[in-house]
Formats: structure tokens, sequence, C-alpha cells
């Protein structure tokens, strides 16, 4: 009986490992290499500013051929206008000791569409800005630019008051920048080379 015991237990043990094992082997992770975001904004008297993320850090986990997490890290001390009033009312309007990184994490996996070396992929995830956090939708456009390196795009429209966010102002309140800004980013992942699943996924709602 205790043979038996035991060689019950072996197995389950190996059953283990082989599965976790080829878990492993199936799951890759890209690491966000290079960057270009830009935030386009607008102010009551129609000037235009444009602010900058000079930092950014993340990766992507892909499991199957497909994106399972991805994760991004902005310092909110690494957005830069060029002008340092503006510099210094966009960080505080984070409140920035307190809330020092912009952070968006994926929970899901919408759809994604691979053709050739194209990939349309959208995803739902968590942005939190200012201590606050909301659900967005991504729609980026990516290429696999060479084996193991992929560069993905797109635009996101942010209000500042989802957030909690007073909308910085200049000349005495006078000049107000509105509410609405537009985040392009453009971003590269390096790491294994992958095989994006190519028949269309699409997750039904």
């Amino acid at each position: 009986m205790k043979t038996i015991l035991f060689n019950r237990r072996t197995v389950s043990v190996f059953l283990f490992m082989f599965i976790t094992a080829g878990v492993l082997v199936h799951s890759q992770t890209l690491s966000i290499k290079s960057s270009e975001v830009v935030i386009n904004g607008e102010t009551n008297v129609n000037h235009n500013f444009t602010i900058k993320a000079t930092e950014l850090s993340g990766k992507m986990t892909v499991a199957d051929n497909r994106p399972q997490a991805l994760t991004v890290e902005i310092p909110v001390r690494s957005l830069i206008s060029g002008e340092k009033l503006m510099d210094k009312k966009t960080h505080e309007a984070f409140n920035e000791p307190k809330n020092p990184k912009i952070l968006f994490q994926m929970t899901e996996l919408n759809s994604i569409q691979v053709n050739g070396e194209n990939i349309a992929v959208t995803v739902t995830g968590n942005l939190s800005l200012k201590g606050a956090t909301k659900k967005v939708t991504l729609k980026a456009d990516g290429k696999e630019m060479s084996p193991g390196v992929y560069t993905f795009q797109g635009v996101l429209p942010v209000k500042m008051s989802d957030y909690g966010m007073k909308a910085p102002t200049a000349m005495l309140g006078t000049m107000k920048t509105k509410d609405q800004v537009t985040v392009n980013y453009k971003v590269t992942f390096e790491g294994a080379s992958i095989n994006f699943n190519s028949t269309a996924y699409s997750q039904n709602k």
C-alpha cells in the first residue's frame, strides 16, 4: 500500500512539473526598449501645447502566441514641454510627490489580427493617474520590424476630469488648458521572436 501511495505521489509530482514546464516554455516576455509618447492639448485661447514623456518602461508577456499581460509605467517627472512654467503646472496637476507614476496594466485582450508583418491589437486595461484608476481601451497598429522586435502605435484621448485632475492654468487663471488631451504613443518591444497567432482572435462581449 505504501509503495502504491508513493508511486501515485511521484506521478503527481512529475505531472505537475511537466505541466509547469510546458507553461513556462510557452510564456515569453518582451521589454520596451524605445518609446515616443506625446501629449497634445489646447487652451481656451487656442494655444496648442505639446508634452513629451522622456522616460518609459514596461513589458509584455506572451503565451500561446497572444499577449497575456502588459504593464507600462511613466514617471510624472519625465513629462516635459520645454517650458518651465508649463512643466511645473503639469507636475502639480498630478500632485507628483504623492503620485509619481502613470501606470497602465492590461486586464483583457479584446482582439488581435495578424497579416504578414502587421499586427492589429485591441486591449482593455486600467489606467492610473493621480491616484485614480479608470478602464480604457487601447487600439494599436503593430509591425514586426525584425525577429524579436515589434513596434506598436496608437492614439488615446484622455479627459483629466475623469481622474479628478484640475486643468492647469496660467496668466492669473486667464489661460486654461482644455479638459481633454490626446496621447500619441509609439513603443518598441524587444525579446524572443514571437509567432503571433495568425488566426483572427476576438473576445465576444
